[in-house]
């Protein structure tokens, strides 16, 4: 169980962690001090980066949360503030799989084409689903360190 913990513990702080950074520390400055070829550009490659680690990040937490709740007797056997850390959790995904295969894919090609505005305006949707999936997580965070508690 302690693995498991571990294990959920560093995805979400990776997940997380990995949003609050791009949205409060780089999304700012790179605004601020690049013209938007170049700041669609570091995107575009962080974005690639970063994808890879919330990909692991996602199957470690589904299969070390569930494999949890199994060791703990099911879903019946815990409490309120797992259901509702799960259900973020799966809406958390569920937005993450819209960036990923429908808007990062946008982003490629038009920033490979050289279509600035067009980079612009996906970059623009990207930023307020992360800024959504960094609240959600920071819920989800809350609950988890201190739902049984609640």
């Amino acid at each position: 169980m302690s693995l498991l913990i571990t294990l959920h513990i560093l995805s979400a702080l990776i997940w997380v962690g990995g949003m609050f950074f791009a949205y409060q520390c780089l999304r700012p400055v790179a605004a601020e001090i690049l013209e938007p070829p170049l700041r669609l550009l570091l995107w575009r490659e962080t974005f690639k980066r970063f994808f890879f680690w919330v990909w692991v990040a996602i199957i470690l937490l589904v299969v070390s949360g569930h494999s949890m709740i199994a060791m703990l007797g099911g879903m019946d056997s815990v409490g309120l503030h797992v259901h509702i850390m799960l259900v973020c959790g799966y809406v958390m995904i569920a937005l993450y799989f819209y960036v990923y295969f429908k808007l990062y894919k946008q982003l490629k090609s038009a920033t490979v084409e050289s279509k600035w505005p067009e980079a612009g305006e996906v970059l623009n949707k990207i930023r307020q689903i992360v800024a959504v999936n960094l609240i959600l997580g920071l819920i989800t965070v809350s609950i988890a360190s201190g739902g049984r508690y609640l």
